[in-house]
């Protein structure tokens, strides 16, 4: 359904901050990622804490046997933590008691280069096999704790045209919420905040103006996961919903979680956290003086853009999805991806019964967009990952062309098409069990793999019988 009426009058306030443009100078003012490797054993995971994993080979002829515990020791000095050692007789040698040793170690950044010339000094042939160096990512949930590299540029504190910068009482309660996610740790209960009047207020104003055209704007997923979170979450214009209640509400629901955010991730921090199921979301609320417009996310845009949404199982799996491909991509494609999350999940329409609704965030809690959106003036193409990768955004206006899906299982099913051609010498397969992300980099690994997945498949087999 298309609205042509007052789409002009309504006022726009310029995103001054997103996942793109944040990827784009990621990648702009570091050094080129390097390409995939072209062994699957053949690259270093670059660690936040400073540490990265080596493959190294050396060799110990029939005299130099006794010289293990030397080269053990080397390891030892230098805290190396070993997770892989093989042996075999050395190729080059004529003597089968001429061995080659294969040690993959993990070992602060700043000392490989003394550790290899330590072990030249004990060994021989002693070499790292050709490497490249993967961008660290989350391995388990509680690596997320790690994942906080924020974009301070346009905070109330910094940013002069920010609504709330002359706002000394707005500025300081913005630091005191922001101390509640700076201090939370995977696996705390999540903070409770008490929202001032002035701050349910604001809420009142944007629930109310947003709640006016979802039944004819918003697509039918959003609108009922809505009335769920109104009678199970306390959504309304009375209160602001607590983050801890609606996180249990998603748990239930697809597996997704929140957790606290004090302000903007980096692109490659906030789409990581996808991977697990895990969604930061900010707690504070907008400067009152703009109640429709925030150049930043908010709790509006949060609670009543993404969770939603986040609540449907086929759009929880499509953002799960984003994450997964994100984890140890270049810098170039991350900034694909953050293009990819911009025309979907932050603007993306789809089609259901004849007609154009809206899935996206950025449109389900921007009054002037939503409706300019389903208008007839911007242009509508169909969703195609590879061509929604690299489509130019706008942050200054409304956008001029927005991606239709014809479906969320057809949107899933193109993204891991897309997904596939991102050249990383690895694949990851989250465990919803566990909540960790294993890296598939070896062949007892895909077995393993696959020997769950021939086990879920005898389950479905003989679900089928009985049905038969």
């Amino acid at each position: 359904m298309k609205t042509e009426s007052g789409v002009q009058n309504v006022p726009f306030s310029s995103r001054k901050r997103s996942l793109i443009e944040d990827a784009r100078k990621e990648r702009e003012s570091g050094a080129p990622s390097p390409g995939p490797s072209r062994c699957a054993d053949n690259f270093v995971f670059e660690e936040k804490d400073g540490k990265v994993t080596l493959s190294i080979l050396f060799a110990l002829s029939h005299e130099k046997n006794a010289g293990l515990s030397k080269t053990t020791k080397v390891f030892e000095t230098f805290g190396a933590n070993i997770h892989h050692i093989e042996t075999r007789p050395a190729i080059k040698s004529k003597n089968v008691e001429d061995l080659e040793f294969f040690v993959r170690c993990e070992v602060h950044s700043s000392d490989t280069d003394v550790l290899i010339n330590s072990l030249k000094k004990v060994a021989d042939d002693v070499r790292t096999i050709a490497e490249e160096n993967v961008p660290w990512f989350p391995r388990k949930i509680w690596d997320l704790d790690k994942c906080n590299h924020l974009i301070t540029k346009y905070d109330p504190d910094l940013d002069h045209e920010h609504p709330g910068y002359n706002d000394p009482e707005y500025r300081k309660r913005r630091t005191a919420i922001s101390e509640l996610a700076f201090s939370y740790k995977q696996g705390e209960p999540l903070p409770r905040v008490e929202y001032t009047p002035e701050e349910v207020a604001t809420w009142k104003e944007v629930y109310r103006t947003l709640s006016s055209i979802y039944p004819t704007h918003a697509c039918r997923q959003h609108l009922e996961n809505l009335q769920e979170l109104e009678k199970q979450c306390g959504y309304g214009e009375s209160s602001i919903p607590q983050l801890r209640d609606v996180s249990n509400f998603l748990r239930e629901r697809t597996g997704f979680q929140l957790r606290p955010v004090a302000g903007l991730l980096s692109a490659r921090d906030f789409l990581a956290s996808l991977a697990f199921r895990v969604f930061q979301c900010t707690q504070y609320i907008r400067h009152s003086s703009t109640p429709m417009h925030s150049p930043e996310p908010d709790c509006c845009h949060e609670l009543l853009g993404h969770v939603p949404m986040l609540a449907d199982k086929e759009f929880a799996q499509f953002s799960q999805e984003i994450g997964l491909a994100s984890l140890g991509a270049s810098d170039e494609d991350i900034e694909k991806l953050s293009t990819l999350y911009w025309f979907t999940v932050e603007f993306g329409l789809c089609k259901q019964n004849g007609a154009i609704k809206a899935f996206g965030a950025g449109l389900l809690s921007s009054y002037g967009e939503l409706v300019y959106a389903l208008s007839n003036e911007p242009e509508y193409r169909p969703f195609t990952p590879e061509e929604c990768a690299v489509q130019p955004y706008q942050d200054q206006t409304y956008q001029p062309v927005y991606f239709v899906s014809e479906s969320f299982e057809d949107a899933k099913m193109k993204l891991r098409q897309y997904s596939a051609t991102i050249r990383k010498a690895f694949s990851v397969r989250y465990d919803p069990f566990t909540c960790t992300v294993e890296v598939l980099d070896q062949p007892r690994k895909i077995q393993e793999a696959l020997k769950q997945m021939r086990e879920d498949l005898k389950i479905l087999h003989c679900a089928l019988g009985k049905l038969g």
